[in-house]
């Protein structure tokens, strides 16, 4: 038997609001595509670090596209109230997608390899750790998550630093790894996190739509 739900209603910052079944199977959706994108960027670090071969190299590129996929589905269903911040970070994931696939179609190399020999090829797919970024950022402002506070500087540090070539490889593969782990963990703490609080104030993003319209209304 499929468990219902009663609508909830809460009192907002503009008003009273409820939460809906819909609204917890978005949060649901949000955190099954972290924990998946997690798992895939964590099995793909741990074949980098201790078992390195031609044929794990061709199997990253399967994981990388199981996370960028189910980072899509995350960015899909993510509740942020700044509808221009949200719409940034799914351009981002495009963009960083498209360059993952010009770079996996136009190299004959596996596409971990092109892009550990050939840095400046952060500059594309870098978009979509942009945008994972974005993520990690949200989560430490609304949440306050000591695992995204430093997930937040750790991305762009190490995937400048890579393309730089500021860090030396020890240092890399230990932010790597470390990168993964913090990934993981929040993710499974997503998991377990109380659903109302994904979803957030919904007469806000009720507000500041109806403030959309009528500034369109008075710019037409």
């Amino acid at each position: 038997m499929t468990q219902s739900f009663e609508p909830e209603l809460y009192q907002g910052q503009f008003g009273e609001f409820t939460l809906t079944a819909d609204d917890r199977k978005g949060v649901v959706i949000y955190r099954a595509g972290l924990l998946t994108a997690a798992l895939c960027f964590a099995l793909g670090v741990g074949l980098v670090l201790w078992h390195v071969d031609k044929s794990v190299l061709q199997g990253l590129t399967f994981l990388y596209t199981g996370f960028c996929l189910a980072l899509g589905v995350s960015l899909l269903t993510i509740h942020i109230y700044m509808a221009a911040l949200h719409r940034a970070l799914q351009v981002f994931w495009v963009i960083g997608c498209l360059a993952a696939v010009a770079i996996g179609h136009l190299d004959p190399e596996p596409f971990a390899l092109t892009v550990y020999n050939q840095p400046l090829s952060i500059l594309g797919i870098g978009f979509t750790f942009a945008a994972l970024t974005g993520i990690f950022f949200k989560e430490a402002v609304c949440f306050n998550r000591l695992e995204t506070k430093f997930l937040t500087p750790i991305v762009p540090l190490l995937l400048l630093g890579h393309m730089v070539g500021w860090l030396p490889l020890p240092l890399e593969q230990g932010l790597l790894a470390l990168w993964a782990l913090l990934f993981l963990v929040f993710a499974v703490r997503k998991v377990i996190q109380p659903i109302p609080p994904d979803i957030g104030d919904k007469s806000v993003f009720a507000y500041l739509e109806q403030q959309r319209l009528t500034k369109a209304k008075a710019a037409s």
